[in-house]
Order: C-alpha cells, then sequence, then structure tokens
C-alpha cells in the first residue's frame, strides 16, 4: 500500500488539467509494466488508457473507471507532496481514485479474474465533461464495451470509509450555456441610434432563474458571467453575453430547462431586435445507478465491514460518468472522506490516502461477484 501511497503523492505533485494529461498518463503506463497486462490501449480518447486482465473462462466483461484530470485550481494545503504547478492541484481527488485503480491493477496481475475480462479506464478530462464522450467515440472503445461499469467518488462531508449508495439518479445532469447577444453600437450620447443588449440581459438575468418552477422533477438555473459591451464611456454596447449553468436529476427535465431557456432567450431577443447564438460547454449527463446492481455493492461494502448510508436525494454535482450509464448498467458510489474535510475543489483539499486501501477493496468485492 506504501507504494499506491507513493504513486499518489506524485500525481498529486504534477497535476495537469483537463485534456493535458500527458505526462500523468506517462506515469500511469509505467506503474502498470510490470504488471503485464493482457491488453494495454494508449491515447484513447485523447491521453486515456485502458489495461485488460483477461479470465480463464468466457464471461462479462467489467469496466472500472477512474479520472486523469486536475484542476486549474492553486493546492494551498502545505505538505511535502504539496502541487509543484502553479494554479493547478489535484483538489477533486482524482490522484487517489487513480491510486485505487492501480491498486486494482495489482492485484488483477497476482490474480487473474475467474471468469470474463476487467478493464481499468483511466479517462481524462472529466473535470471538464469531455473525456467520458471522448472515450466512447474513439473507435478503439469497441474492444473495451463494458457489460457492467463501475466508478466511485471520494466525498467530503460523510464519516470516512463509510459507503455512499442510492439507487437510480446518483448525481444530476448539467451542461453550461452561453448566450451571445449581437446588436449595434453607436454615440454614447445617441443610444437610439444603436441596439444594446442591455435590455435583454436585464431582462433574461431576472426571468431565467425562475424557469426551474416550471419543470415538474429538481432543476437547478445559476447565473455564472455576464458581459455588456466595452469599457468605452462614449460607446453604447453593440454585444453582450451571459452564460449560466443548468441542471436536473432527469435527464428529460435537463432537455426541457434547456429548451424553456432558449426559447425565452429568443423572445427577448427578438423583442430587442438583437441576433442570438447560443452555445453549450460543459455537458454532463445525469448518473444513473442500475438498481439491479445495488445489492451488490452494498455487500461489498459489508463484506469489509464498512458503514453505509443511502442518500434520500441524488447530489446536485455532476460527474460524465454519467456518460456509460447510458450504455449498459453501471453503478456510481461514493466513499466518506470525513465529515469536517474541506471540500472538493477546495484549495486545502487533499485526498485521504487511507481511502485508498477501502477502494481497492470495495472493487475487489464487486468484481469478486460477477467474475
Amino acid at each position: 500500500m506504501n507504494s499506491l501511497i507513493q504513486l499518489r503523492h506524485s500525481l498529486h505533485q504534477h497535476p495537469e488539467i483537463a485534456l493535458e494529461e500527458t505526462e500523468t498518463a506517462k506515469r500511469i503506463l509505467d506503474f502498470f509494466k510490470p504488471l503485464q497486462a493482457d491488453q494495454t490501449l494508449e491515447k484513447l480518447g485523447g491521453t486515456g488508457l485502458a489495461f485488460v486482465f483477461q479470465g480463464k473462462k468466457p464471461g462479462k466483461r467489467l469496466l472500472f473507471r477512474c479520472e486523469l484530470d486536475a484542476l486549474p485550481i492553486a493546492d494551498l494545503k502545505e505538505s511535502k507532496h504539496q502541487s509543484q504547478v502553479p494554479g493547478k492541484g489535484h483538489l477533486c481527488g482524482h490522484d487517489g481514485h487513480m491510486a485505487i485503480i492501480c491498486g486494482l491493477g495489482e492485484k488483477l496481475s497476482q490474480k487473474r479474474p475467474v471468469s470474463g475480462e476487467v478493464v481499468l479506464l483511466f479517462q481524462p478530462a472529466e473535470e471538464t465533461g469531455e473525456g467520458a464522450q471522448a472515450i466512447l467515440n474513439d473507435s478503439r472503445f469497441e474492444e473495451i464495451r463494458p457489460d457492467y461499469a463501475f466508478a466511485l467518488h471520494n466525498l467530503p462531508g460523510f464519516p470516512l470509509h463509510q459507503v455512499v449508495l442510492r439507487k437510480g439518479t446518483f448525481a444530476a445532469g448539467s451542461t453550461g450555456m452561453r448566450l451571445h447577444f449581437t446588436g449595434k453600437t453607436s454615440h454614447s450620447a445617441h443610444p437610439d441610434a444603436g441596439i444594446n443588449p442591455a435590455q435583454a440581459l436585464a431582462q433574461l438575468m431576472q426571468q431565467l432563474p425562475q424557469l426551474p418552477k416550471e419543470i415538474p422533477g429538481f432543476s437547478l438555473l445559476t447565473l455564472i458571467h455576464a458581459e455588456l459591451g466595452t469599457l468605452a464611456f462614449g460607446t453604447s454596447a453593440g454585444k453582450g453575453s451571459l452564460s449560466m449553468t443548468l441542471r436536473a436529476f432527469d435527464q428529460e427535465d435537463l432537455d426541457l430547462l434547456i429548451e424553456k431557456a432558449q426559447a425565452l432567450a429568443q423572445k427577448i431577443v427578438n423583442q430587442e431586435r438583437l441576433k442570438l447564438e447560443v452555445e453549450f460547454v460543459e455537458k454532463f449527463a445525469v448518473s444513473h445507478n442500475d438498481p439491479e446492481l445495488y445489492s451488490l455493492v452494498k455487500t461489498a461494502a459489508e463484506k469489509l465491514a464498512l458503514s453505509t448510508v443511502d442518500k434520500p436525494e441524488p447530489f446536485t454535482w455532476s460527474e460524465d460518468f454519467g456518460l456509460f450509464s447510458q450504455h449498459c448498467p453501471s453503478f456510481l458510489f461514493g466513499l466518506g472522506a470525513g465529515e469536517k474535510h474541506p471540500q472538493l475543489h477546495e484549495g486545502t483539499y487533499d485526498f485521504p490516502d487511507e481511502l485508498i486501501e477501502t477502494g481497492v477493496g470495495m472493487f475487489l468485492g464487486i468484481l469478486g461477484k460477477l467474475s
């Protein structure tokens, strides 16, 4: 286990953000070389890696997934393994998730599954929602297309080692949406000669956050950025933009919220004689847990004598593992990182090394039931 902790610390010191994980992938590749996987896929979906361990008999193909990328946020927690890259840090625990999958790789190298295949996937760009889609779009994904897929995420705010479970939606789907308005500049002394997006911007900032009231299930629209014109006091603005995040627990509700937001924006820009361009970024599908896999994961926790908790409502954050749940029965569960542990994406966050062994044990327990 010490080697896994050392690996985790090395990854923590050298974080790479989404779509830049080249050196991280090399570190993982170096770790796996002596483990002699039966098949290795490199540069999957960009910088992704997959290691395949084959059983002695035919059977189901299981995929266990972790993430390669860090965040563009400074690591503020002083430690011997503090990030050496200014402005970047593993502040979501992906370094720990990688160490867990590496630990599972060690176990599989010592003892192959009884039947079927196990795929260990190191996915790029989870934080931007691009990585899972890139993996699925890669033609080589057919070589590792799973019958079942599993992933975990550490969760500050829950007791250390507690396993957090939920049937159905585990985490919300979400998307970033940007509205770009184009009007016409004019002299600020003659604003009537131009078309200023200010009124459209003001109306939409008031009305858009009210749209979730029209959606049957839980949904949320959060404004995150607004821009109008340039800082030129002699000029009435001719351009503007409004950015927001839309999220919901149900994919149909999310699609409906997007539709309503676009319709409202189009209505108001038409009234204001503006042109509208709509842009979507950082799309995350709803993470759906297959109910039939619930008891299997819970049993794995109980065999390790870990406490479990069923979360009554889904998490409002998003995880792009949700895309895998659209392709096969999947299950995403949480591992408590400590009730007083700094939250994910905070500058003082650091993955608890004690969770590495717990995560490996959970995945081994799941594997033992299905292979």
